[in-house]
This record gives C-alpha cells, sequence and structure tokens, in this order.
C-alpha cells in the first residue's frame, strides 16, 4: 500500500471495460473468498451469529463495489492472480471485522491475521506486472482493500493499550477523500515516491504492534503519535505537491 494509493492516484486504463470471462472468474473468486471467510469465522474461530453476519456482510458489500468497479475499469480477459491475492485479502480484513464485532478479540488471533494479510500487501502488485494485467480496477481494488485493513486494525487496536490515538492511523484514506469533495485538485495525479511505500510500511506494522496487550500504555500511545506524525508528513508531502500542480 501506498500513500499515493491512498490519495487515490491511479494508474490510466486505454480502454477500461472487462470481459465477460474476467467477470466470471471474480464472481467465481468473490464467491469463493466469502465462504472460507464465514467458515473461519463460525468454525475455526467459534464467533457468535453477530460476527458471522458481520464478515458476511463486508465481504458482500465489499466484491459487490470490485464487481461494479471490475465491470468498468478492467480491460483484460483473465481476471489475474494479482485480483486474486487481493480478493484473499479482502476475506481476511471480512475475518478482522467479525473479530472486531465479537469483542474482546484474542490479540495472538488477530496478528496472526493481520500479519498474514499484510504479508500478501504488495504481492498483488507484483504479480500484476509479471503478468502485465494492471488495471484501473486492480490498482482501486487495491487501494480499498488497504484502506479498510488499516481501519479496521485501528478499531482493533483503539481497544488495546492505545486507546482512541490508534483511530488516527485508520483514518487518512477516508479523511482525504472526503475532503477531495469540496478541494477536486485533491484528486490529482502523483508521482511516485519511494518513500510511500516506506511509510505505509510503518502505518500497518505500528497497528499490528499495538494489538500487543502487554504494550505499557505510554509506549502504545508513543507509538500511535509517532506514526500517526509519519502518515501526515507523507499526506502533507502530497498535498503540497498537488497544490503546486494546481498554481
Amino acid at each position: 500500500m501506498t500513500t499515493a494509493e491512498l490519495t487515490g492516484a491511479r494508474p490510466a486504463d486505454e480502454a477500461p471495460r472487462a470481459t465477460v470471462g474476467s467477470l466470471a472468474r471474480f464472481v467465481g473468486t468473490a464467491a469463493g473468498v466469502s465462504l472460507l471467510a464465514l467458515v473461519a469465522v463460525s468454525l475455526l474461530l467459534g464467533l457468535g451469529p453477530m460476527a458471522v453476519a458481520a464478515t458476511a456482510m463486508i465481504a458482500g458489500l465489499g466484491f459487490g463495489l470490485a464487481g461494479a468497479l471490475l465491470r468498468v475499469h478492467h480491460r483484460h480477459e483473465r481476471m489475474g492472480l494479482a485480483n486474486v491475492v487481493t480478493s484473499v485479502r479482502l476475506g481476511i480484513v471480512a475475518v478482522l471485522v467479525g473479530l472486531l464485532v465479537a469483542g474482546n478479540p484474542t490479540p495472538v488471533v488477530v496478528i496472526a491475521v493481520a500479519v498474514v494479510a499484510l504479508g500478501l500487501d504488495g504481492v498483488d502488485g507484483l504479480l500484476a506486472r509479471r503478468q502485465q494485467l494492471s488495471s484501473r480496477f486492480g490498482a482501486g481494488f487495491d487501494m480499498e482493500v488497504d484502506s479498510l485493513f488499516a481501519l479496521v486494525l485501528a478499531a482493533l487496536a483503539a481497544l488495546g493499550p492505545a486507546g482512541p490515538i490508534a483511530l488516527a492511523l485508520g483514518l487518512p484514506r477516508y479523511l482525504f477523500g472526503a475532503a477531495a469533495v469540496p478541494l477536486p485538485w485533491l484528486s490529482g495525479e502523483l508521482p511516485e515516491r519511494y518513500s510511500r511505500k516506506v511509510v505505509c510500511v510503518i502505518q500497518l506494522i505500528a497497528l499490528i504492534v499495538l494489538q500487543l496487550p502487554w504494550l505499557p500504555a505510554p509506549l502504545a500511545v508513543s507509538i500511535a503519535v509517532a506514526a500517526v506524525a509519519v502518515v501526515a508528513w507523507s499526506f502533507i508531502v502530497d498535498i503540497v505537491h498537488l497544490a503546486r500542480q494546481r498554481a
């Protein structure tokens, strides 16, 4: 996940329109991943009906919106392994939502699930480039899954020693998107910047570390504040760039 992705920068497509084949494959993948997520929540983790319903809702809404985007912004016959990986990550995030709704989630379980999702982050982009299946849909799908992942981790971290300050690590994408409504110039194109990737890794690692229940509260708050400052710096750099472009 990059700050450029968080701020909405996406590669352009030459002829954005999904084929019937790629759409059908996506529907099949979405159904399979959703089923696995529900099995994980209900059988493996033994969570209650509210958690199962929350997992189903997130998976359903996420894949429904993604399918609508794929239909318009994916020009390839093949869906691509990259989008399969992103779909799996969405399923993992849906499981995290189930853990959040269930209440008092076991930190070890949350950390294990989150580490798997983090490990898959970046794999999708690499696969898309190797298979030459990059698309506006893939970039958008990846961005939204990353944003939801950070938000859910932040909500879980807020239950721990860091407290509400952890929520500030999950809101940047949504606050930036809201600001772009009255200020459309914030939706401009951004150049690649390696530091964005570093910042996003710091953000997600900090959110995972904050799941540790034995962290002293002052240390947890310090980690959260430091990570928020780094993320804010990265966004400020991009905002300044966009403001100069506008001028």
